[in-house]
């Protein structure tokens, strides 16, 4: 049996509540990481974002293989991003 769900969207959650911090996003094929600084409907903007190749240990210190992206600031769409938390 089909069960119905309501869903409430709430203000300052998810993305939003990770403002000023250091994030890792799960994409559809790549894994990016750096300080979230800006978030809208179709992308997110990090600062020091580096692509994330190897990850390792979830509990050292830093990423394995992580190369820094070129410029200031990455974007990265939203629509690609498949999870996402707390950074190194």
């Amino acid at each position: 049996m089909k069960q119905v769900v309501t869903v409430t969207e709430v203000d300052g959650e998810g993305l939003e509540a990770l403002l000023n911090e250091n994030v890792l996003l799960f994409g559809l094929n790549y894994i990016y990481a750096g300080k979230l600084v800006g978030v809208n409907d179709k992308f997110v903007k990090l600062e020091n974002a580096k692509i994330v190749y190897e990850t390792g240990s979830f509990d050292s210190k830093g990423y394995t293989d992580a190369q820094a992206l070129p410029g200031a600031s990455w974007y990265v769409q939203t629509s690609a991003i498949e999870s996402f938390g707390l950074g190194k």
